[in-house]
């Protein structure tokens, strides 16, 4: 690892058959950024446990996959597949997540250059509605595109193939408004296509929560059809012309809200025919028993009629979508786990892969208390070897660097934290002299005064200094954990074992 790269920091990573998308591409996410009302918001969509978008080799998403075994495969059509989704899992100290792996035909995109500008263009779209792209690879005659990982299945299970209980109206009225929220999103951000919308490419998180796949936002191949499902199912200018267009797009998403309204996968021409003579009672899933409000099942119903009009001007925009539909919302404080009928996702907890010293067995307990009379106990030696300093620089600044990191130290001892940082700060500010143990101990400072920003800050400073020192990790794994980023921290604690081991082995660590 550089010695000024956190393993935080580091960037990772990093459809013939619409149902290849599968339910399987993961966020999980940690901790979601601030989103409008609306939950649309380009700026702060990134979300999960990726930070960017990045080639992967094909070594990586082999051991991923166990080699693209035929057990992992999670397409919904098998080996049958005409590109074949495959969940795995990366294998790499730094990140152990979970992803989903999309491999093309070897013919489907011959010019790697094109491939990966379109992977590209969609990697850029990142947000909470979306089953995100977090990278792709290409390699020899490979074309893979990685995303991910969505481990509750696909609405198409959930509405067709359920097995314990079908999904109840109030989740889908939120399926309905998320996946309206993802196309605006999408549309908004310069990119209104999106190739075969329907059930099956409408995911559901560790939460519940669904999400719209990100793989069709890029057609199958480059010159590949944009629509693979029964020709019932296509917008009639597709028909016509071949072309796919923004209101193409809208009309897909019609039959989505049929799907959602009768449980089946209802052809529009049929439907079309309920519309017409308002059945709606005809119409809606009797799975339901009844528990459903007409009213909103009439709004719903008669959206989806404006999304199934023949003639493309006439039907409404991806924000007309998300206007009706968020009204419609009847259980804004229920989570989707609940809804769905899934146990609530926990984070995995910081249980490290290596036995833990004291230090580590503190840090992975958030026990502040015991990580200061840790620090207070080991004192400087872990600095030795860290600073040569020549006869010239014992200066009188260099003595009164020196005073005021005493009258640091004076203050961590006694608990008075702020002062602490007064100090510590001034004995780092002449920076004649660094000090791995000083940057770990203002970090533990600024975490005790609620500061867990600063405190990775400091941490991060501390590794740099010295980048084999487990404690500078062990302060970062407290302060990531303090940030609400459990899995970084999780990593972050296991890393600092490690050096651990390395150190009893006969390597440099503490």
């Amino acid at each position: 690892m550089g010695c000024c790269q956190s393993s935080f920091l580091r960037v990772s990573v990093s459809q013939e058959n619409a149902s290849n998308d599968n339910n399987y591409l993961h966020q999980s996410q940690n901790h979601h950024p601030s989103h409008p009302a609306n939950g649309i918001d380009p700026a702060s969509a990134a979300s999960g446990g990726f930070c960017g978008f990045t080639e992967f080799s094909l070594a990586d998403l082999k051991a991923a996959t166990n080699s693209f075994s035929p057990e992992f495969i999670v397409s919904e059509s098998g080996e049958k597949a005409p590109n074949v989704v495959y969940k795995g899992r990366l294998q790499n100290q730094d990140n152990r997540t979970w992803i989903a792996v999309k491999k093309f035909t070897k013919l489907a995109w011959p010019d790697p250059q094109q491939f990966a500008v379109e992977a590209l263009g969609v990697g850029k779209f990142k947000h909470k509605r979306l089953a995100n792209l977090i990278g792709y690879c290409c390699d020899g005659d490979e074309r893979l595109l990685v995303a991910e990982y969505m481990p509750n299945d696909t609405l198409a299970k959930h509405l067709f193939h359920w097995e314990n209980q079908t999904i109840e109206w109030a989740l889908r009225l939120r399926v309905a408004l998320y996946i309206a929220e993802a196309l605006d999103y999408c549309s908004s951000g310069g990119c209104p296509l999106y190739h075969d919308l329907n059930a099956y490419r409408v995911l559901f998180d560790e939460n519940g929560d669904p999400r719209l796949s990100c793989f069709g936002l890029m057609k199958n191949s480059r010159d590949g059809k944009s629509y693979s499902t029964n020709l019932a199912y296509t917008p009639p200018e597709y028909l016509r012309n071949g072309r796919v267009t923004p209101e193409s797009v809208i009309f897909s998403f019609g039959t989505v809200l049929l799907d959602l309204l009768s449980g089946k996968h209802i052809p529009p021409s049929h439907a079309l025919d309920m519309i017409r003579g308002k059945n709606i009672l005809l119409l809606m899933d009797s799975h339901l028993e009844g528990n459903f409000s007409t009213e909103e099942a009439t709004v719903v119903f008669d959206l989806a009629s404006e999304c199934l009009q023949y003639e493309p001007r006439e039907r409404p925009n991806t924000k007309d979508l998300v206007a009706t539909l968020a009204p419609l919302q009847n259980k804004p404080d229920v989570p989707s786990y609940v809804m769905l009928g899934i146990p609530k996702h926990e984070e995995a907890s910081p249980t490290p892969q290596h036995p833990l010293s004291p230090m580590g067995d503190a840090c992975s307990r958030m026990d502040l208390t015991a990580i200061h009379q840790i620090l207070v106990m080991t004192h400087y030696k872990d600095d030795e070897g860290t600073n040569e300093l020549s006869f010239q620089e014992w200066t009188q600044q260099m003595k009164d660097m020196l005073e005021a990191r005493k009258r640091g130290d004076v203050a961590f001892r006694d608990k008075d934290f702020k002062t602490a940082i007064e100090c510590y700060s001034q004995f780092i500010d002449v920076g004649t002299m660094i000090s791995p143990t000083v940057y770990a101990r203002r970090s533990l400072c600024h975490l005790l005064c609620d500061q867990p920003d600063a405190a990775l800050r400091d941490a991060m400073q501390a590794q740099c200094v010295y980048p084999e020192w487990s404690t500078a990790f062990y302060m970062q794994a407290v302060a990531l954990a303090k940030l609400d980023m459990h899995n970084d921290a999780a990593d972050m604690l296991n890393e600092a074992a490690m050096l651990e081991e390395k150190r009893q082995r006969g390597g440099k660590g503490s």
